[in-house]
């Protein structure tokens, strides 16, 4: 090797070596910070896109109800140009199918293959259960689904922390809601204004977790107050052929015949076809009025009818569902897009308060904010346009605080399309009327 060049690289060597000692010497000594000192790895950058996986049905026999479940979505996040901050709003939508084992997979997808930030909402409670195992399995916060049956309260109960990443339910366990069936019934019962044959009930549900919960809760409240369950009847999703399951009720001469159903085709063609079978009973048919076109669907043959649900009552409400129809052009239902509007404005309100709380807005700072702030109540939204408040606390978690100072759905009856609140009493603007053949 040339002697000049051997001497020009001991003193290279030499002088990388001083220079690399110096600089662990100084980190020694606190020149540098620490790994755990910096800027946390969970920090998002300024700019950063908050990635929102929906779980709605797009497809199936939902999927009416999960287009306006997107329309309602899109609609809150337009009013803040789709940016929380300095950061984007980017939508997965997790088309579920309105299956519970595809609905899995496709969350599953999300989170692994398009890295979402945050689950959110869900329509059907089978899917809410099975979707559970995937936002537990992958640490993922998953905010405000729908899924109402009990099954999601027990297997949050049976592991706490397991199954904490269920951030809430949008509507809680059907017999904190049903009730007002029974009273509605009573009370009319009791004024004198129906006096039924006999007090024989029968049920009818869609044979899911939403369905069985629903009627077993309803049965047994039906029960304690003092009528006779004749027959609980189930029915697949989608299906819309009824006159055998009519007749059959028909000929065990109820006074009344109650239950729910998941999708729009179905519960509409029950109600025509039990007017064309000739069924002398009060029919109490929960979401009936689920999307806002049910009443082409069925026509007048849902008069009298009985339905559980949200209206649009309130100023603001009024003004959403008018900006709603000029907007998609259909008419929306309140417990779908109205409520669904409420709660997407709640989680933008998570997603603030996560930014202000925790410094930035990730997957682990969420889980944070909805552990500590929405779980006990810290965090509630009192600006919906349909509930006075939506809120959590420890003892109703996963539901939702349930009474006429928080979150209620009254009892209507059904009249040429339009409904008349029957129940509760601080709320009614008529009172049960019953047709002329039942009385």
């Amino acid at each position: 090797m040339n002697s000049f060049l051997f001497k020009k690289s001991r003193k290279f060597v030499v002088a990388l070596t001083t220079a690399l000692v110096l600089s662990l010497t100084l980190t020694g000594c606190g020149g540098a910070k620490p790994a755990s000192e910096t800027t946390p790895a969970a920090s998002a950058a300024p700019n950063s896109v908050i990635k929102i996986g929906v779980i709605i049905p797009l497809t199936g026999p939902a999927a009416r109800t999960g287009q306006e479940f997107k329309d309602s979505i899109n609609m809150a996040f337009s009013e803040i140009n789709n940016k929380v901050g300095e950061h984007p709003i980017e939508f997965k939508w997790i088309d579920s199918e309105s299956d519970a084992e595809k609905g899995a997979r496709a969350y599953e997808s999300a989170i692994v293959n398009d890295k979402i930030t945050v689950g959110f909402m869900d329509w059907h409670s089978w899917v809410s259960v099975s979707c559970m195992e995937v936002a537990a399995k992958y640490k993922m916060p998953h905010f405000f689904s729908y899924g109402a049956t009990d099954v999601v309260n027990q297997k949050y109960k049976s592991d706490p922390e397991k199954y904490a990443y269920w951030m809430g339910k949008a509507w809680p366990t059907p017999e904190k809601l049903s009730i007002g069936y029974v009273s509605a019934v009573e009370e009319a019962i009791t004024k004198g204004i129906w006096k039924p044959e006999n007090k024989k009930v029968a049920l009818f549900g869609v044979d899911n977790d939403w369905g069985r919960g629903f009627c077993a809760a309803l049965g047994e409240q039906y029960k304690a107050a003092g009528w006779e369950v004749v027959a609980t009847e189930w029915v697949g999703l989608g299906e819309t052929e009824f006159y055998p399951l009519l007749n059959k009720l028909k000929g065990l001469n109820v006074s009344l015949v109650a239950g729910t159903m998941s999708d729009p085709s179905s519960v509409s063609s029950l109600i025509k076809q039990s007017r064309e079978v000739g069924l002398k009973s009060l029919i109490a048919s929960d979401g009936l009025g689920w999307v806002g076109e049910w009443y082409k669907l069925t026509g007048d043959a849902s008069d009298y009818v009985i339905d559980q649900i949200p209206q649009w009552t309130t100023p603001e409400a009024k003004k959403f569902q008018a900006d709603f129809v000029a907007k998609y052009n259909y008419e929306p239902g309140a417990a779908v897009a109205g409520m669904s509007y409420d709660y997407t404005k709640f989680l933008i309100k998570v997603l603030e308060a996560t930014e202000k709380d925790y410094g930035a807005i990730t997957t682990e700072n969420l889980f944070k904010a909805g552990k500590e702030k929405v779980m006990t109540g810290q965090l509630s939204y009192k600006d919906g346009i349909l509930m006075k408040e939506y809120k959590y606390t420890p003892e109703t978690f996963p539901d939702p605080v349930i009474d006429g100072d928080h979150y209620m759905f009254p009892v209507v009856q059904y009249f040429g399309g339009k409904p008349n609140v029957i129940w509760p009493a601080a709320f009614k603007d008529a009172d049960l009327k019953i047709p002329d053949n039942l009385k």
